[in-house]
């Protein structure tokens, strides 16, 4: 009988997560039948230890709020991942537990659909660990951005309308608008966008957010996180499977 080969995602309140479905169905493609991909849903990491010794895990994805918090768990880092301060993604070998970032790959595919000349300057809402991977990218493109969050210099309360129209690459990163707070919108002077702004954010679930829907009603290019997911998804699947 062949050895089982256990993958998940690790988080926090993740039951919406598209990942188990997504994975389960690769499996399915491929005939995989010993593989199965499981939620572990922590509310704390206090028992990380003995989930990582479990038999068969080969490997798992990460999402909020554990990004940054799976890190000193770990044996080792990609240097992707060592930069970026992040971890979505474990692989598992011979004991060995190595952290990988794949946001980054995933959102470089997003900027790069939509990107023109003129997306010189970004705002990212945000400062979490998705943040960072979005960092990495914009630093590799040379885009200068300047980060908005509670404890930036910065703050949802003070962005003004000039700020917001000399940025026109926005990214979405807070989780603010993920099913099932659907209605939930970040406070952000949306007067100032136009059909000139690009507009990312990273929720998938709802496929549009409230601040999609907000973007848009203002001329804005738009994307959701569906196509970044995928693509780390699929970074992830290579990193598990081959001598990455």
């Amino acid at each position: 009988m062949e050895q089982a080969h256990i993958f998940g995602l690790l988080g926090k309140n993740i039951s919406y997560s598209f990942s188990k479905k997504y994975f389960e169905e690769k499996f399915k493609k491929l005939f995989l039948k010993n593989h199965t991909y499981r939620f572990f849903d922590f509310q704390n990491l206090d028992n990380l230890e003995s989930f990582l010794k479990q038999e068969n895990l080969k490997g798992f994805n990460v999402t909020i709020p554990y990004k940054e918090a799976i890190i000193p768990y770990l044996d080792e880092l990609s240097d992707e991942a060592q930069k970026i301060g992040a971890v979505n993604c474990v692989k598992i070998i011979d004991d060995k537990k190595i952290g990988f970032n794949t946001d980054a790959f995933g959102f470089e595919k997003s900027l790069m659909i939509h990107k023109n000349p003129n997306h010189t300057k970004a705002l990212i809402l945000g400062d979490g660990g998705a943040a960072k991977a979005v960092k990495y990218i914009l630093e590799k493109h040379q885009i200068e951005y300047l980060t908005i969050s509670r404890k930036s210099k910065t703050t949802f309360d003070n962005l003004d309308f000039r700020t917001v129209s000399e940025h026109l690459l926005i990214i979405q990163c807070t989780p603010v608008g993920t099913f099932p707070n659907v209605e939930d919108c970040l406070n952000f002077p949306f007067d100032a966008l136009t059909s000139q702004h690009y507009i990312i954010d990273l929720i998938y679930n709802p496929s549009e957010t409230t601040f999609i829907k907000k973007a848009r009603n203002k001329g804005a290019t738009t994307m959701n996180g569906y196509y970044m997911l995928e693509q780390q998804a699929e970074k992830a699947w290579d990193i598990w499977t081959k001598n990455i």
